[in-house]
């Protein structure tokens, strides 16, 4: 087996637990013979000049003897620091795809609890690459058309996550699906369109995030018409398509594009968790709009851990940070 060195980076700060080396994709699209292939990195880079650090996205080339990444090129500049200088810059987000268009799709949290437009605060902030899923060709230009029109000018695909460690590509619908973590309950799988808000941080799961009302015994399911910033309409919630009531902490999502396990995984949907060390699995409806669940599940909430029981695949995984497809 060979193993290179491929990369240094040696201005990752450490002063936050999220910050750090993020996300890796590679463009596997089939080129000629001379075309270069390119490496995306995320990462969290230490501020120059008395610059406060920021979440960079880079594309770097593999060189032809596949022995060093070289001529970076910074595609996004992303907050890395809360807005209260007393607060964690957590919630960095990171996972990096190339989508089915050939397009840079990578994730973002509210990063230490911004609030602005994009967590659906009218008031606040315009768009500011936070609570999102942001979309870019290779060169890093914007992609049309774009979603929320002219409102945009940080190339989001969809907004409103509070944080997320999991995105990909459903295989036959060439849809994006993705994991969202909740506070202390409230974690969501969501069918993420164009242009989806996913309510962070108005509605988590299908709870108000406000409080208990008066006499209440757990957060209470709201109107998600009421009081979300939709950009003139072309912002549109959609409620999960799945949610734990009990936070788990989910984490990577994949597709099965293999029947290495049988037919009867093949084009599946795993996700992990890093609370319980537990593996689900999801098969999809027929238009693969929704995930097929029955009984306790019937309604999308897994109110407790005995729910769970008909989704999950294996244990005893430990903290599962990320799921890949080996070779077929």
């Amino acid at each position: 087996m060979r193993c290179y060195y491929l990369l240094h980076i040696p201005n990752i700060p450490t002063e936050e637990a999220e910050w750090g080396l993020l996300g890796i994709a590679i463009d596997k699209s089939v080129k000629d013979a001379s075309s270069p292939t390119h490496v995306f990195l995320y990462y969290t880079e230490k501020g120059t000049r008395g610059e406060k650090p920021a979440n960079h996205l880079y594309r770097y080339t593999l060189s032809p003897d596949d022995a060093k990444l070289e001529h970076p090129l910074l595609l996004l500049n992303l907050p890395a620091n809360s807005p209260n200088p007393q607060g964690e810059s957590n919630h960095n987000g990171g996972k990096v795809l190339i989508g089915p268009d050939h397009n840079v799709y990578t994730v973002v949290g509210d990063v230490g609890g911004h609030r602005g437009q994009a967590q659906n605060n009218m008031e606040g902030s315009r768009l500011d690459g936070t609570s999102g899923v942001l979309r870019i060709t290779q060169d890093g230009q914007p992609v049309s058309p774009n979603p929320l029109g002219i409102h945009d000018p940080t190339k989001v695909y969809a907004y409103g996550i509070r944080n997320s460690f999991g995105i990909d590509f459903d295989p036959i619908s060439s849809k994006l699906w993705g994991t969202e973590n909740g506070p202390t309950y409230g974690d969501e799988i969501n069918l993420i369109l164009p242009g989806f808000n996913s309510g962070w941080n108005q509605v988590m799961g299908i709870w108000h995030t406000n409080g208990l009302e008066s006499g209440a015994t757990g957060p209470v399911v709201v109107d998600p018409e009421k009081g979300l910033v939709i950009f003139d309409g072309k912002g549109k919630y959609r409620s999960p398509e799945f949610v734990w009531k009990q936070t788990v902490g989910p984490t990577a999502l994949k597709f099965l594009n293999s029947d290495k396990l049988g037919k009867e995984y093949e084009n599946t949907m795993f996700v992990g968790n890093v609370n319980t060390g537990d593996l689900y699995n999801f098969r999809l409806n027929e238009d693969r709009t929704s995930l097929l669940l029955g009984g306790p599940l019937e309604g999308k909430v897994a109110n407790n851990p005995e729910d769970l029981k008909p989704v999950i695949f294996g244990h005893g995984f430990g903290t599962i940070t990320d799921i890949a497809v080996g070779p077929k």
